[in-house]
């Protein structure tokens, strides 16, 4: 079991921050989106509640992208601000529709149509897929890991003096 963790203990790093992260996203989207809507009342949004959601949204994905960039991912080299930038908002439509999928699937398809089938159509079995495929997504495609961090873990082969090298090849050692 030890061998185990230590085989995928990078992973499950990643995976508890991006939790946390997640988690922190998704208080900042709910509540900036009751803000904007309620606050004192009739907040500055209440009759706007698309607006307020967008708002809210694109804050928190904000929000996630950095804490992703420079806590859960923070390790991997730069691939430049707009191109992960641009990704991580794709990658995250791409899991919008997912999840909107599955509820289309459920609701008009399925014909679940009471509000407990939308919700554990959409923000149970729709939430649980587009967080995978944004974890696995982020990781491969908006932080990808270069040649020298995917390798990192790895030992390098042990070879007995002389073999395995070539004199056109460079020295490896540290």
């Amino acid at each position: 079991m030890n061998a185990l963790y230590r085989r995928f203990s990078h992973l499950v790093h990643e995976l508890a921050k991006f939790g946390v992260v997640g988690a922190i996203a998704f208080v900042i989207d709910v509540g900036l989106f009751n803000l904007l809507r309620f606050a004192g009342g009739e907040g500055p949004l209440f009759d706007k509640p698309l607006s307020a959601k967008a708002i809210s949204v694109i804050v928190a994905m904000t929000f996630a992208y950095f804490a992703n960039r420079h806590w859960t991912w923070g390790d991997r080299e730069r691939t430049g601000f707009r191109r992960e930038y641009i990704l991580f908002f794709v990658v995250n439509g791409v899991a919008l529709l997912m999840s909107v999928g599955v509820l289309w699937l459920s609701h008009y398809v399925l014909g679940f149509t009471s509000p407990l089938a939308d919700n554990l159509s959409a923000n149970g079995i729709g939430l649980v897929l587009g967080t995978a495929f944004r974890f696995f997504s982020y990781r491969r495609w908006v932080f990808p890991a270069t040649a020298d961090a995917a390798f990192a873990d790895e030992e390098a082969p042990s070879f007995p003096s002389g073999a395995g090298t070539s004199s056109s090849s460079p020295s490896t050692s540290t």
